[in-house]
């Protein structure tokens, strides 16, 4: 039991579109991308990729050549493409999308963190200042969204000003310590002029409204919709993650799934929602796997509860621990769930040897971290009708964890003589017997 308060699940601003019509303008914005990558996707150009066969592309779509290489940056960036090698393969996004507007609407939250990519930074301007701009944009885009409304140009210049003045003086100020021996005299970082702040303010503005985050007027920007929703979630995702104990964020993800061990399941993924908001989706799905794969059964169970926070954008690293047993039986029944299947009938998509091994991998969890009571009460869990056939078919199934769950089983059973055939397959399984 808990007494942690959790945080009620927050509302978008009053004026935002349902998430279905968020996802059209998405798809909207996206739509040359999407073109671009499925035809990559369906092999009109087989081993090689889009920017190498421009011409050809541009006449198998009817566009033009600088269309077909913006739309496939784009596709790329929103992770409707993946490239291996010289070889461009569907991401799964561009699978999913027609059918998933969470999937879109990610995409299009990916183009949106790459505009500074998308369109690029003014020449002739040093790397630095670039990268201060894009690191005061943020705020930029917190004094548009908490406007509601258009803001001056004039209003932006002076906060992106402010802002890169900041970080300018952050980066050229003299670290703490022993004054070091006089050196020869050099001239002291300048801030940036009003010409150049400008110059990087128009970029900014032109690159945000490029991917669809917002609309320029006369002398104004203004947040689109899909702008404004995008801003609102960065933001509750720092207060989710503000609500993670002190350091649990910070954790590694085995220690933080034992963190979460005891919670109750909305706790718990509360806590997994802090954890992940601090990472990349991409980086947090392979470490959470990496867990799965250890020997400690407990982990596995819960790094796949974490990956059902996590929803689409781990489908298709979980469709490939598929060919893993030891992480088969739990990446059928996150799909499965995934796919729209009841919690509770999810275990039929396990055949009976899965379920089996799955039923040895839970009562191994069990034993390492629960109560005795516990793995006996799982017996009632099992597939198999008797306890004969249970262990019949435990004994077959190979896990590595047998043994050991078996005599924990016996010890803890209260049954003389149903302990007494447990141990009797432990010491079989330990033995290579029949």
């Amino acid at each position: 039991m808990t007494t942690r308060r959790t945080r009620p699940a927050p509302r978008p601003p009053e004026g935002t579109p349902p998430r279905a019509e968020l996802a059209r303008q998405a798809r909207t914005v996206l739509a040359d991308a999407v073109r671009i990558a499925r035809w990559a996707a369906d092999g009109a150009a087989p081993g090689t990729t889009p920017p190498a066969a421009l011409e050809h592309a541009a006449a198998a779509l009817d566009i033009s050549p600088a269309q077909v290489r913006s739309g496939w940056d784009r596709a790329r960036l929103a992770g409707l493409v993946e490239l291996h090698g010289d070889t461009a393969r569907p991401g799964w996004r561009l699978r999913a999308w027609d059918r998933d507007d969470s999937a879109v609407l990610r995409g299009w939250v990916a183009l949106f963190d790459a505009w500074s990519l998308v369109h690029p930074a003014p020449r002739g301007v040093e790397s630095t200042a670039v990268a201060e701009a894009v690191e005061a944009v943020p705020q930029v885009l917190s004094l548009l969204q908490l406007s509601a409304g258009p803001v001056t140009v004039p209003a932006l210049l002076d906060l992106l000003g402010q802002r890169v003045a900041e970080l300018h003086e952050e980066r050229c100020e003299v670290p703490y310590g022993p004054e070091p021996l006089p050196a020869p005299a050099q001239p002291a970082p300048t801030a940036h002029s009003p010409a150049l702040v400008a110059r990087l303010l128009d970029w900014a503005l032109e690159g945000l409204a490029d991917v669809g985050a917002l609309t320029l007027g006369a002398g104004q920007a203004t947040l689109t919709p899909l702008g404004n929703w995008a801003v609102w979630v960065k933001l509750e995702q720092i207060c989710v993650a503000a609500q993670s104990p002190a350091g649990n964020i910070e954790q590694a993800a085995a220690d933080m799934l034992l963190g979460c061990a005891r919670l109750t399941p909305g706790p718990a993924r509360a806590e997994y929602r802090a954890w992940l908001a601090a990472r990349p989706v991409g980086s947090a799905v392979a470490e959470l796997l990496d867990v799965a794969r250890g020997e400690d059964a407990l982990l596995r169970g819960l790094a796949f509860e974490a990956l059902r926070v996590v929803g689409a954008p781990a489908e298709p690293e979980v469709r490939a621990v598929l060919t893993d047993p030891s992480l088969r039986p739990y990446a059928l029944l996150w799909l499965a769930e995934y796919d729209g299947t009841d919690p509770e009938d999810a275990q039929e998509v396990l055949s009976r040897e899965e379920a089996t091994w799955l039923w040895v991998d839970t009562a191994a969890a069990v034993a390492d971290h629960g109560e005795t009571g516990l793995l006996v009460r799982h017996l009632d869990s099992a597939v198999q009708g008797t306890v004969p056939a249970l262990l019949d078919e435990v004994r077959a199934v190979g896990h590595p964890r047998t043994v050991q769950v078996l005599v924990a089983l016996a010890a803890a059973h209260p049954d003389p003589a149903l302990a007494k055939a447990v141990r009797k397959a432990a010491f079989q399984v330990h033995t290579g017997g029949s």
